[in-house]
């Protein structure tokens, strides 16, 4: 079975709107909680803070929330940054607080933890294919060992008393489609779901998602909903994947970075077949701004900058904002600096006509995998 696209696919964009799935607008719930929309916001390192998970919730048509990873003996061993990614609030609902880890009894007690701080959902990450959490026997690593692998979970089913899902690739590589087996294990140990990247390993981000590959581990399990993850960036790629995969819901990273307000027009194709506006420039600058005042308020002024740097280009390319403003933000250190930007922003208006769904800039990580 291949799992590599070498050929371009089209792009559809969002003024062709396709007709949703009739999946889309169903009932959908993960163990015993209900999930309001079948679109979900996918965990990405560094950039799925507390802030924006909310600043996004507030925009209307997400279904489930997850943080990023947080290794289970740096949660156990209570260090400050594992204690914020994993944090969570009452507007922060339904939510997922990854974990990842090789050790089983560091990753109950990791999963108990999390429970405590508000998890909804406990997520097991066996997908992430950075070095260094491969190098610790978590993420992608976990792809390798089925058994093992089940063996692991089966230990956080029993110890907490929320859902528990995971997060998975198609294989290591071409040649070790391993998805199939890893969902019939899991499901037999009761996983509530399981998230699927439509890629391999040593893919990376490279070529096109596989929604057949996808396809694949739905055919495996009886009853698990399997979420559909990879290249969702506008209504036609929802609708491919829904429809290719055979998928119980989506889950979106990158293409919610490049567009906040994704989540509502995609909730409101699934519910009318149409997706309402496209947000206007002062909707997108006031998404901006309510993420990085919700950092301040959460982080304080000196790392809400650190960590607003990071989302700045996205934000660039989603408002045009005309690029010297853009470049005198890249290295802001206050909220003086950022203040004085929003007032020049808003002044100026977009350098060039807005764009949304496929027509957007979404960079993707590159380099060798071995190196990242």
């Amino acid at each position: 079975m291949s799992l590599v696209f070498d050929d371009p696919e089209p792009q559809i964009g969002d003024e062709n709107v396709p007709a949703p799935p009739a999946i889309a607008s169903r009932p959908l719930a993960i163990g015993s909680v209900p999930i309001p929309s079948r679109f979900f916001l996918a965990p990405m390192a560094g950039f799925t803070s507390l802030a924006f998970r909310v600043a996004v919730r507030e925009l209307g048509g997400l279904g489930l929330a997850t943080t990023d990873l947080v290794n289970a003996r740096s949660l156990i061993e209570n260090r400050t940054r594992s204690r914020e990614i994993a944090e969570t609030n009452e507007h922060d609902r339904p939510v997922a607080i990854q974990i990842y880890g090789h050790d089983p009894r560091e990753m109950i007690e990791a999963a108990k933890r999390v429970v405590d701080l508000g998890a909804t959902i406990v997520d097991i990450n066996m997908g992430c294919p950075v070095r260094k959490v491969v190098r610790s026997g978590g993420g992608s690593a976990l792809l390798c060992d089925s058994g093992g692998a089940a063996r692991l979970v089966e230990g956080i089913v029993a110890a907490v008393n929320v859902p528990v899902t995971v997060k998975t690739r198609l294989g290591w590589d071409d040649e070790s489609p391993t998805a199939p087996e890893l969902a019939r294990a899991l499901e037999r140990v009761g996983v509530a779901a399981l998230i699927v990247h439509g890629r391999t390993r040593a893919q990376g981000f490279k070529g096109r998602v596989n929604r057949i590959g996808i396809a694949g581990v739905v055919d495996a399990v009886e009853s698990m909903p399997v979420i559909g993850n990879g290249d969702v960036r506008s209504l036609a790629d929802a609708a491919r994947m829904f429809i290719e995969s055979r998928c119980a819901a989506i889950s979106i990273g990158r293409g919610a970075l490049a567009d906040p307000f994704f989540f509502r027009r995609l909730s409101n194709w699934a519910q009318t077949g149409d997706p309402g506006p496209e947000p206007t420039f002062d909707e997108r600058v006031n998404v901006m701004e309510r993420c990085f005042r919700g950092l301040v308020e959460l982080r304080g002024e000196k790392i809400a900058c650190l960590q607003f740097r990071k989302l700045i280009k996205w934000y660039y390319h989603f408002t045009h904002m005309p690029k010297p403003i853009y470049l005198s933000m890249i290295n802001m250190a206050n909220v003086a600096t950022f203040d004085r930007a929003l007032v020049s922003i808003r002044a100026a208006g977009p350098s060039r006509p807005l764009v949304s769904g496929s027509k957007l800039h979404v960079p993707v990580p590159s380099g060798p995998i071995d190196k990242w």
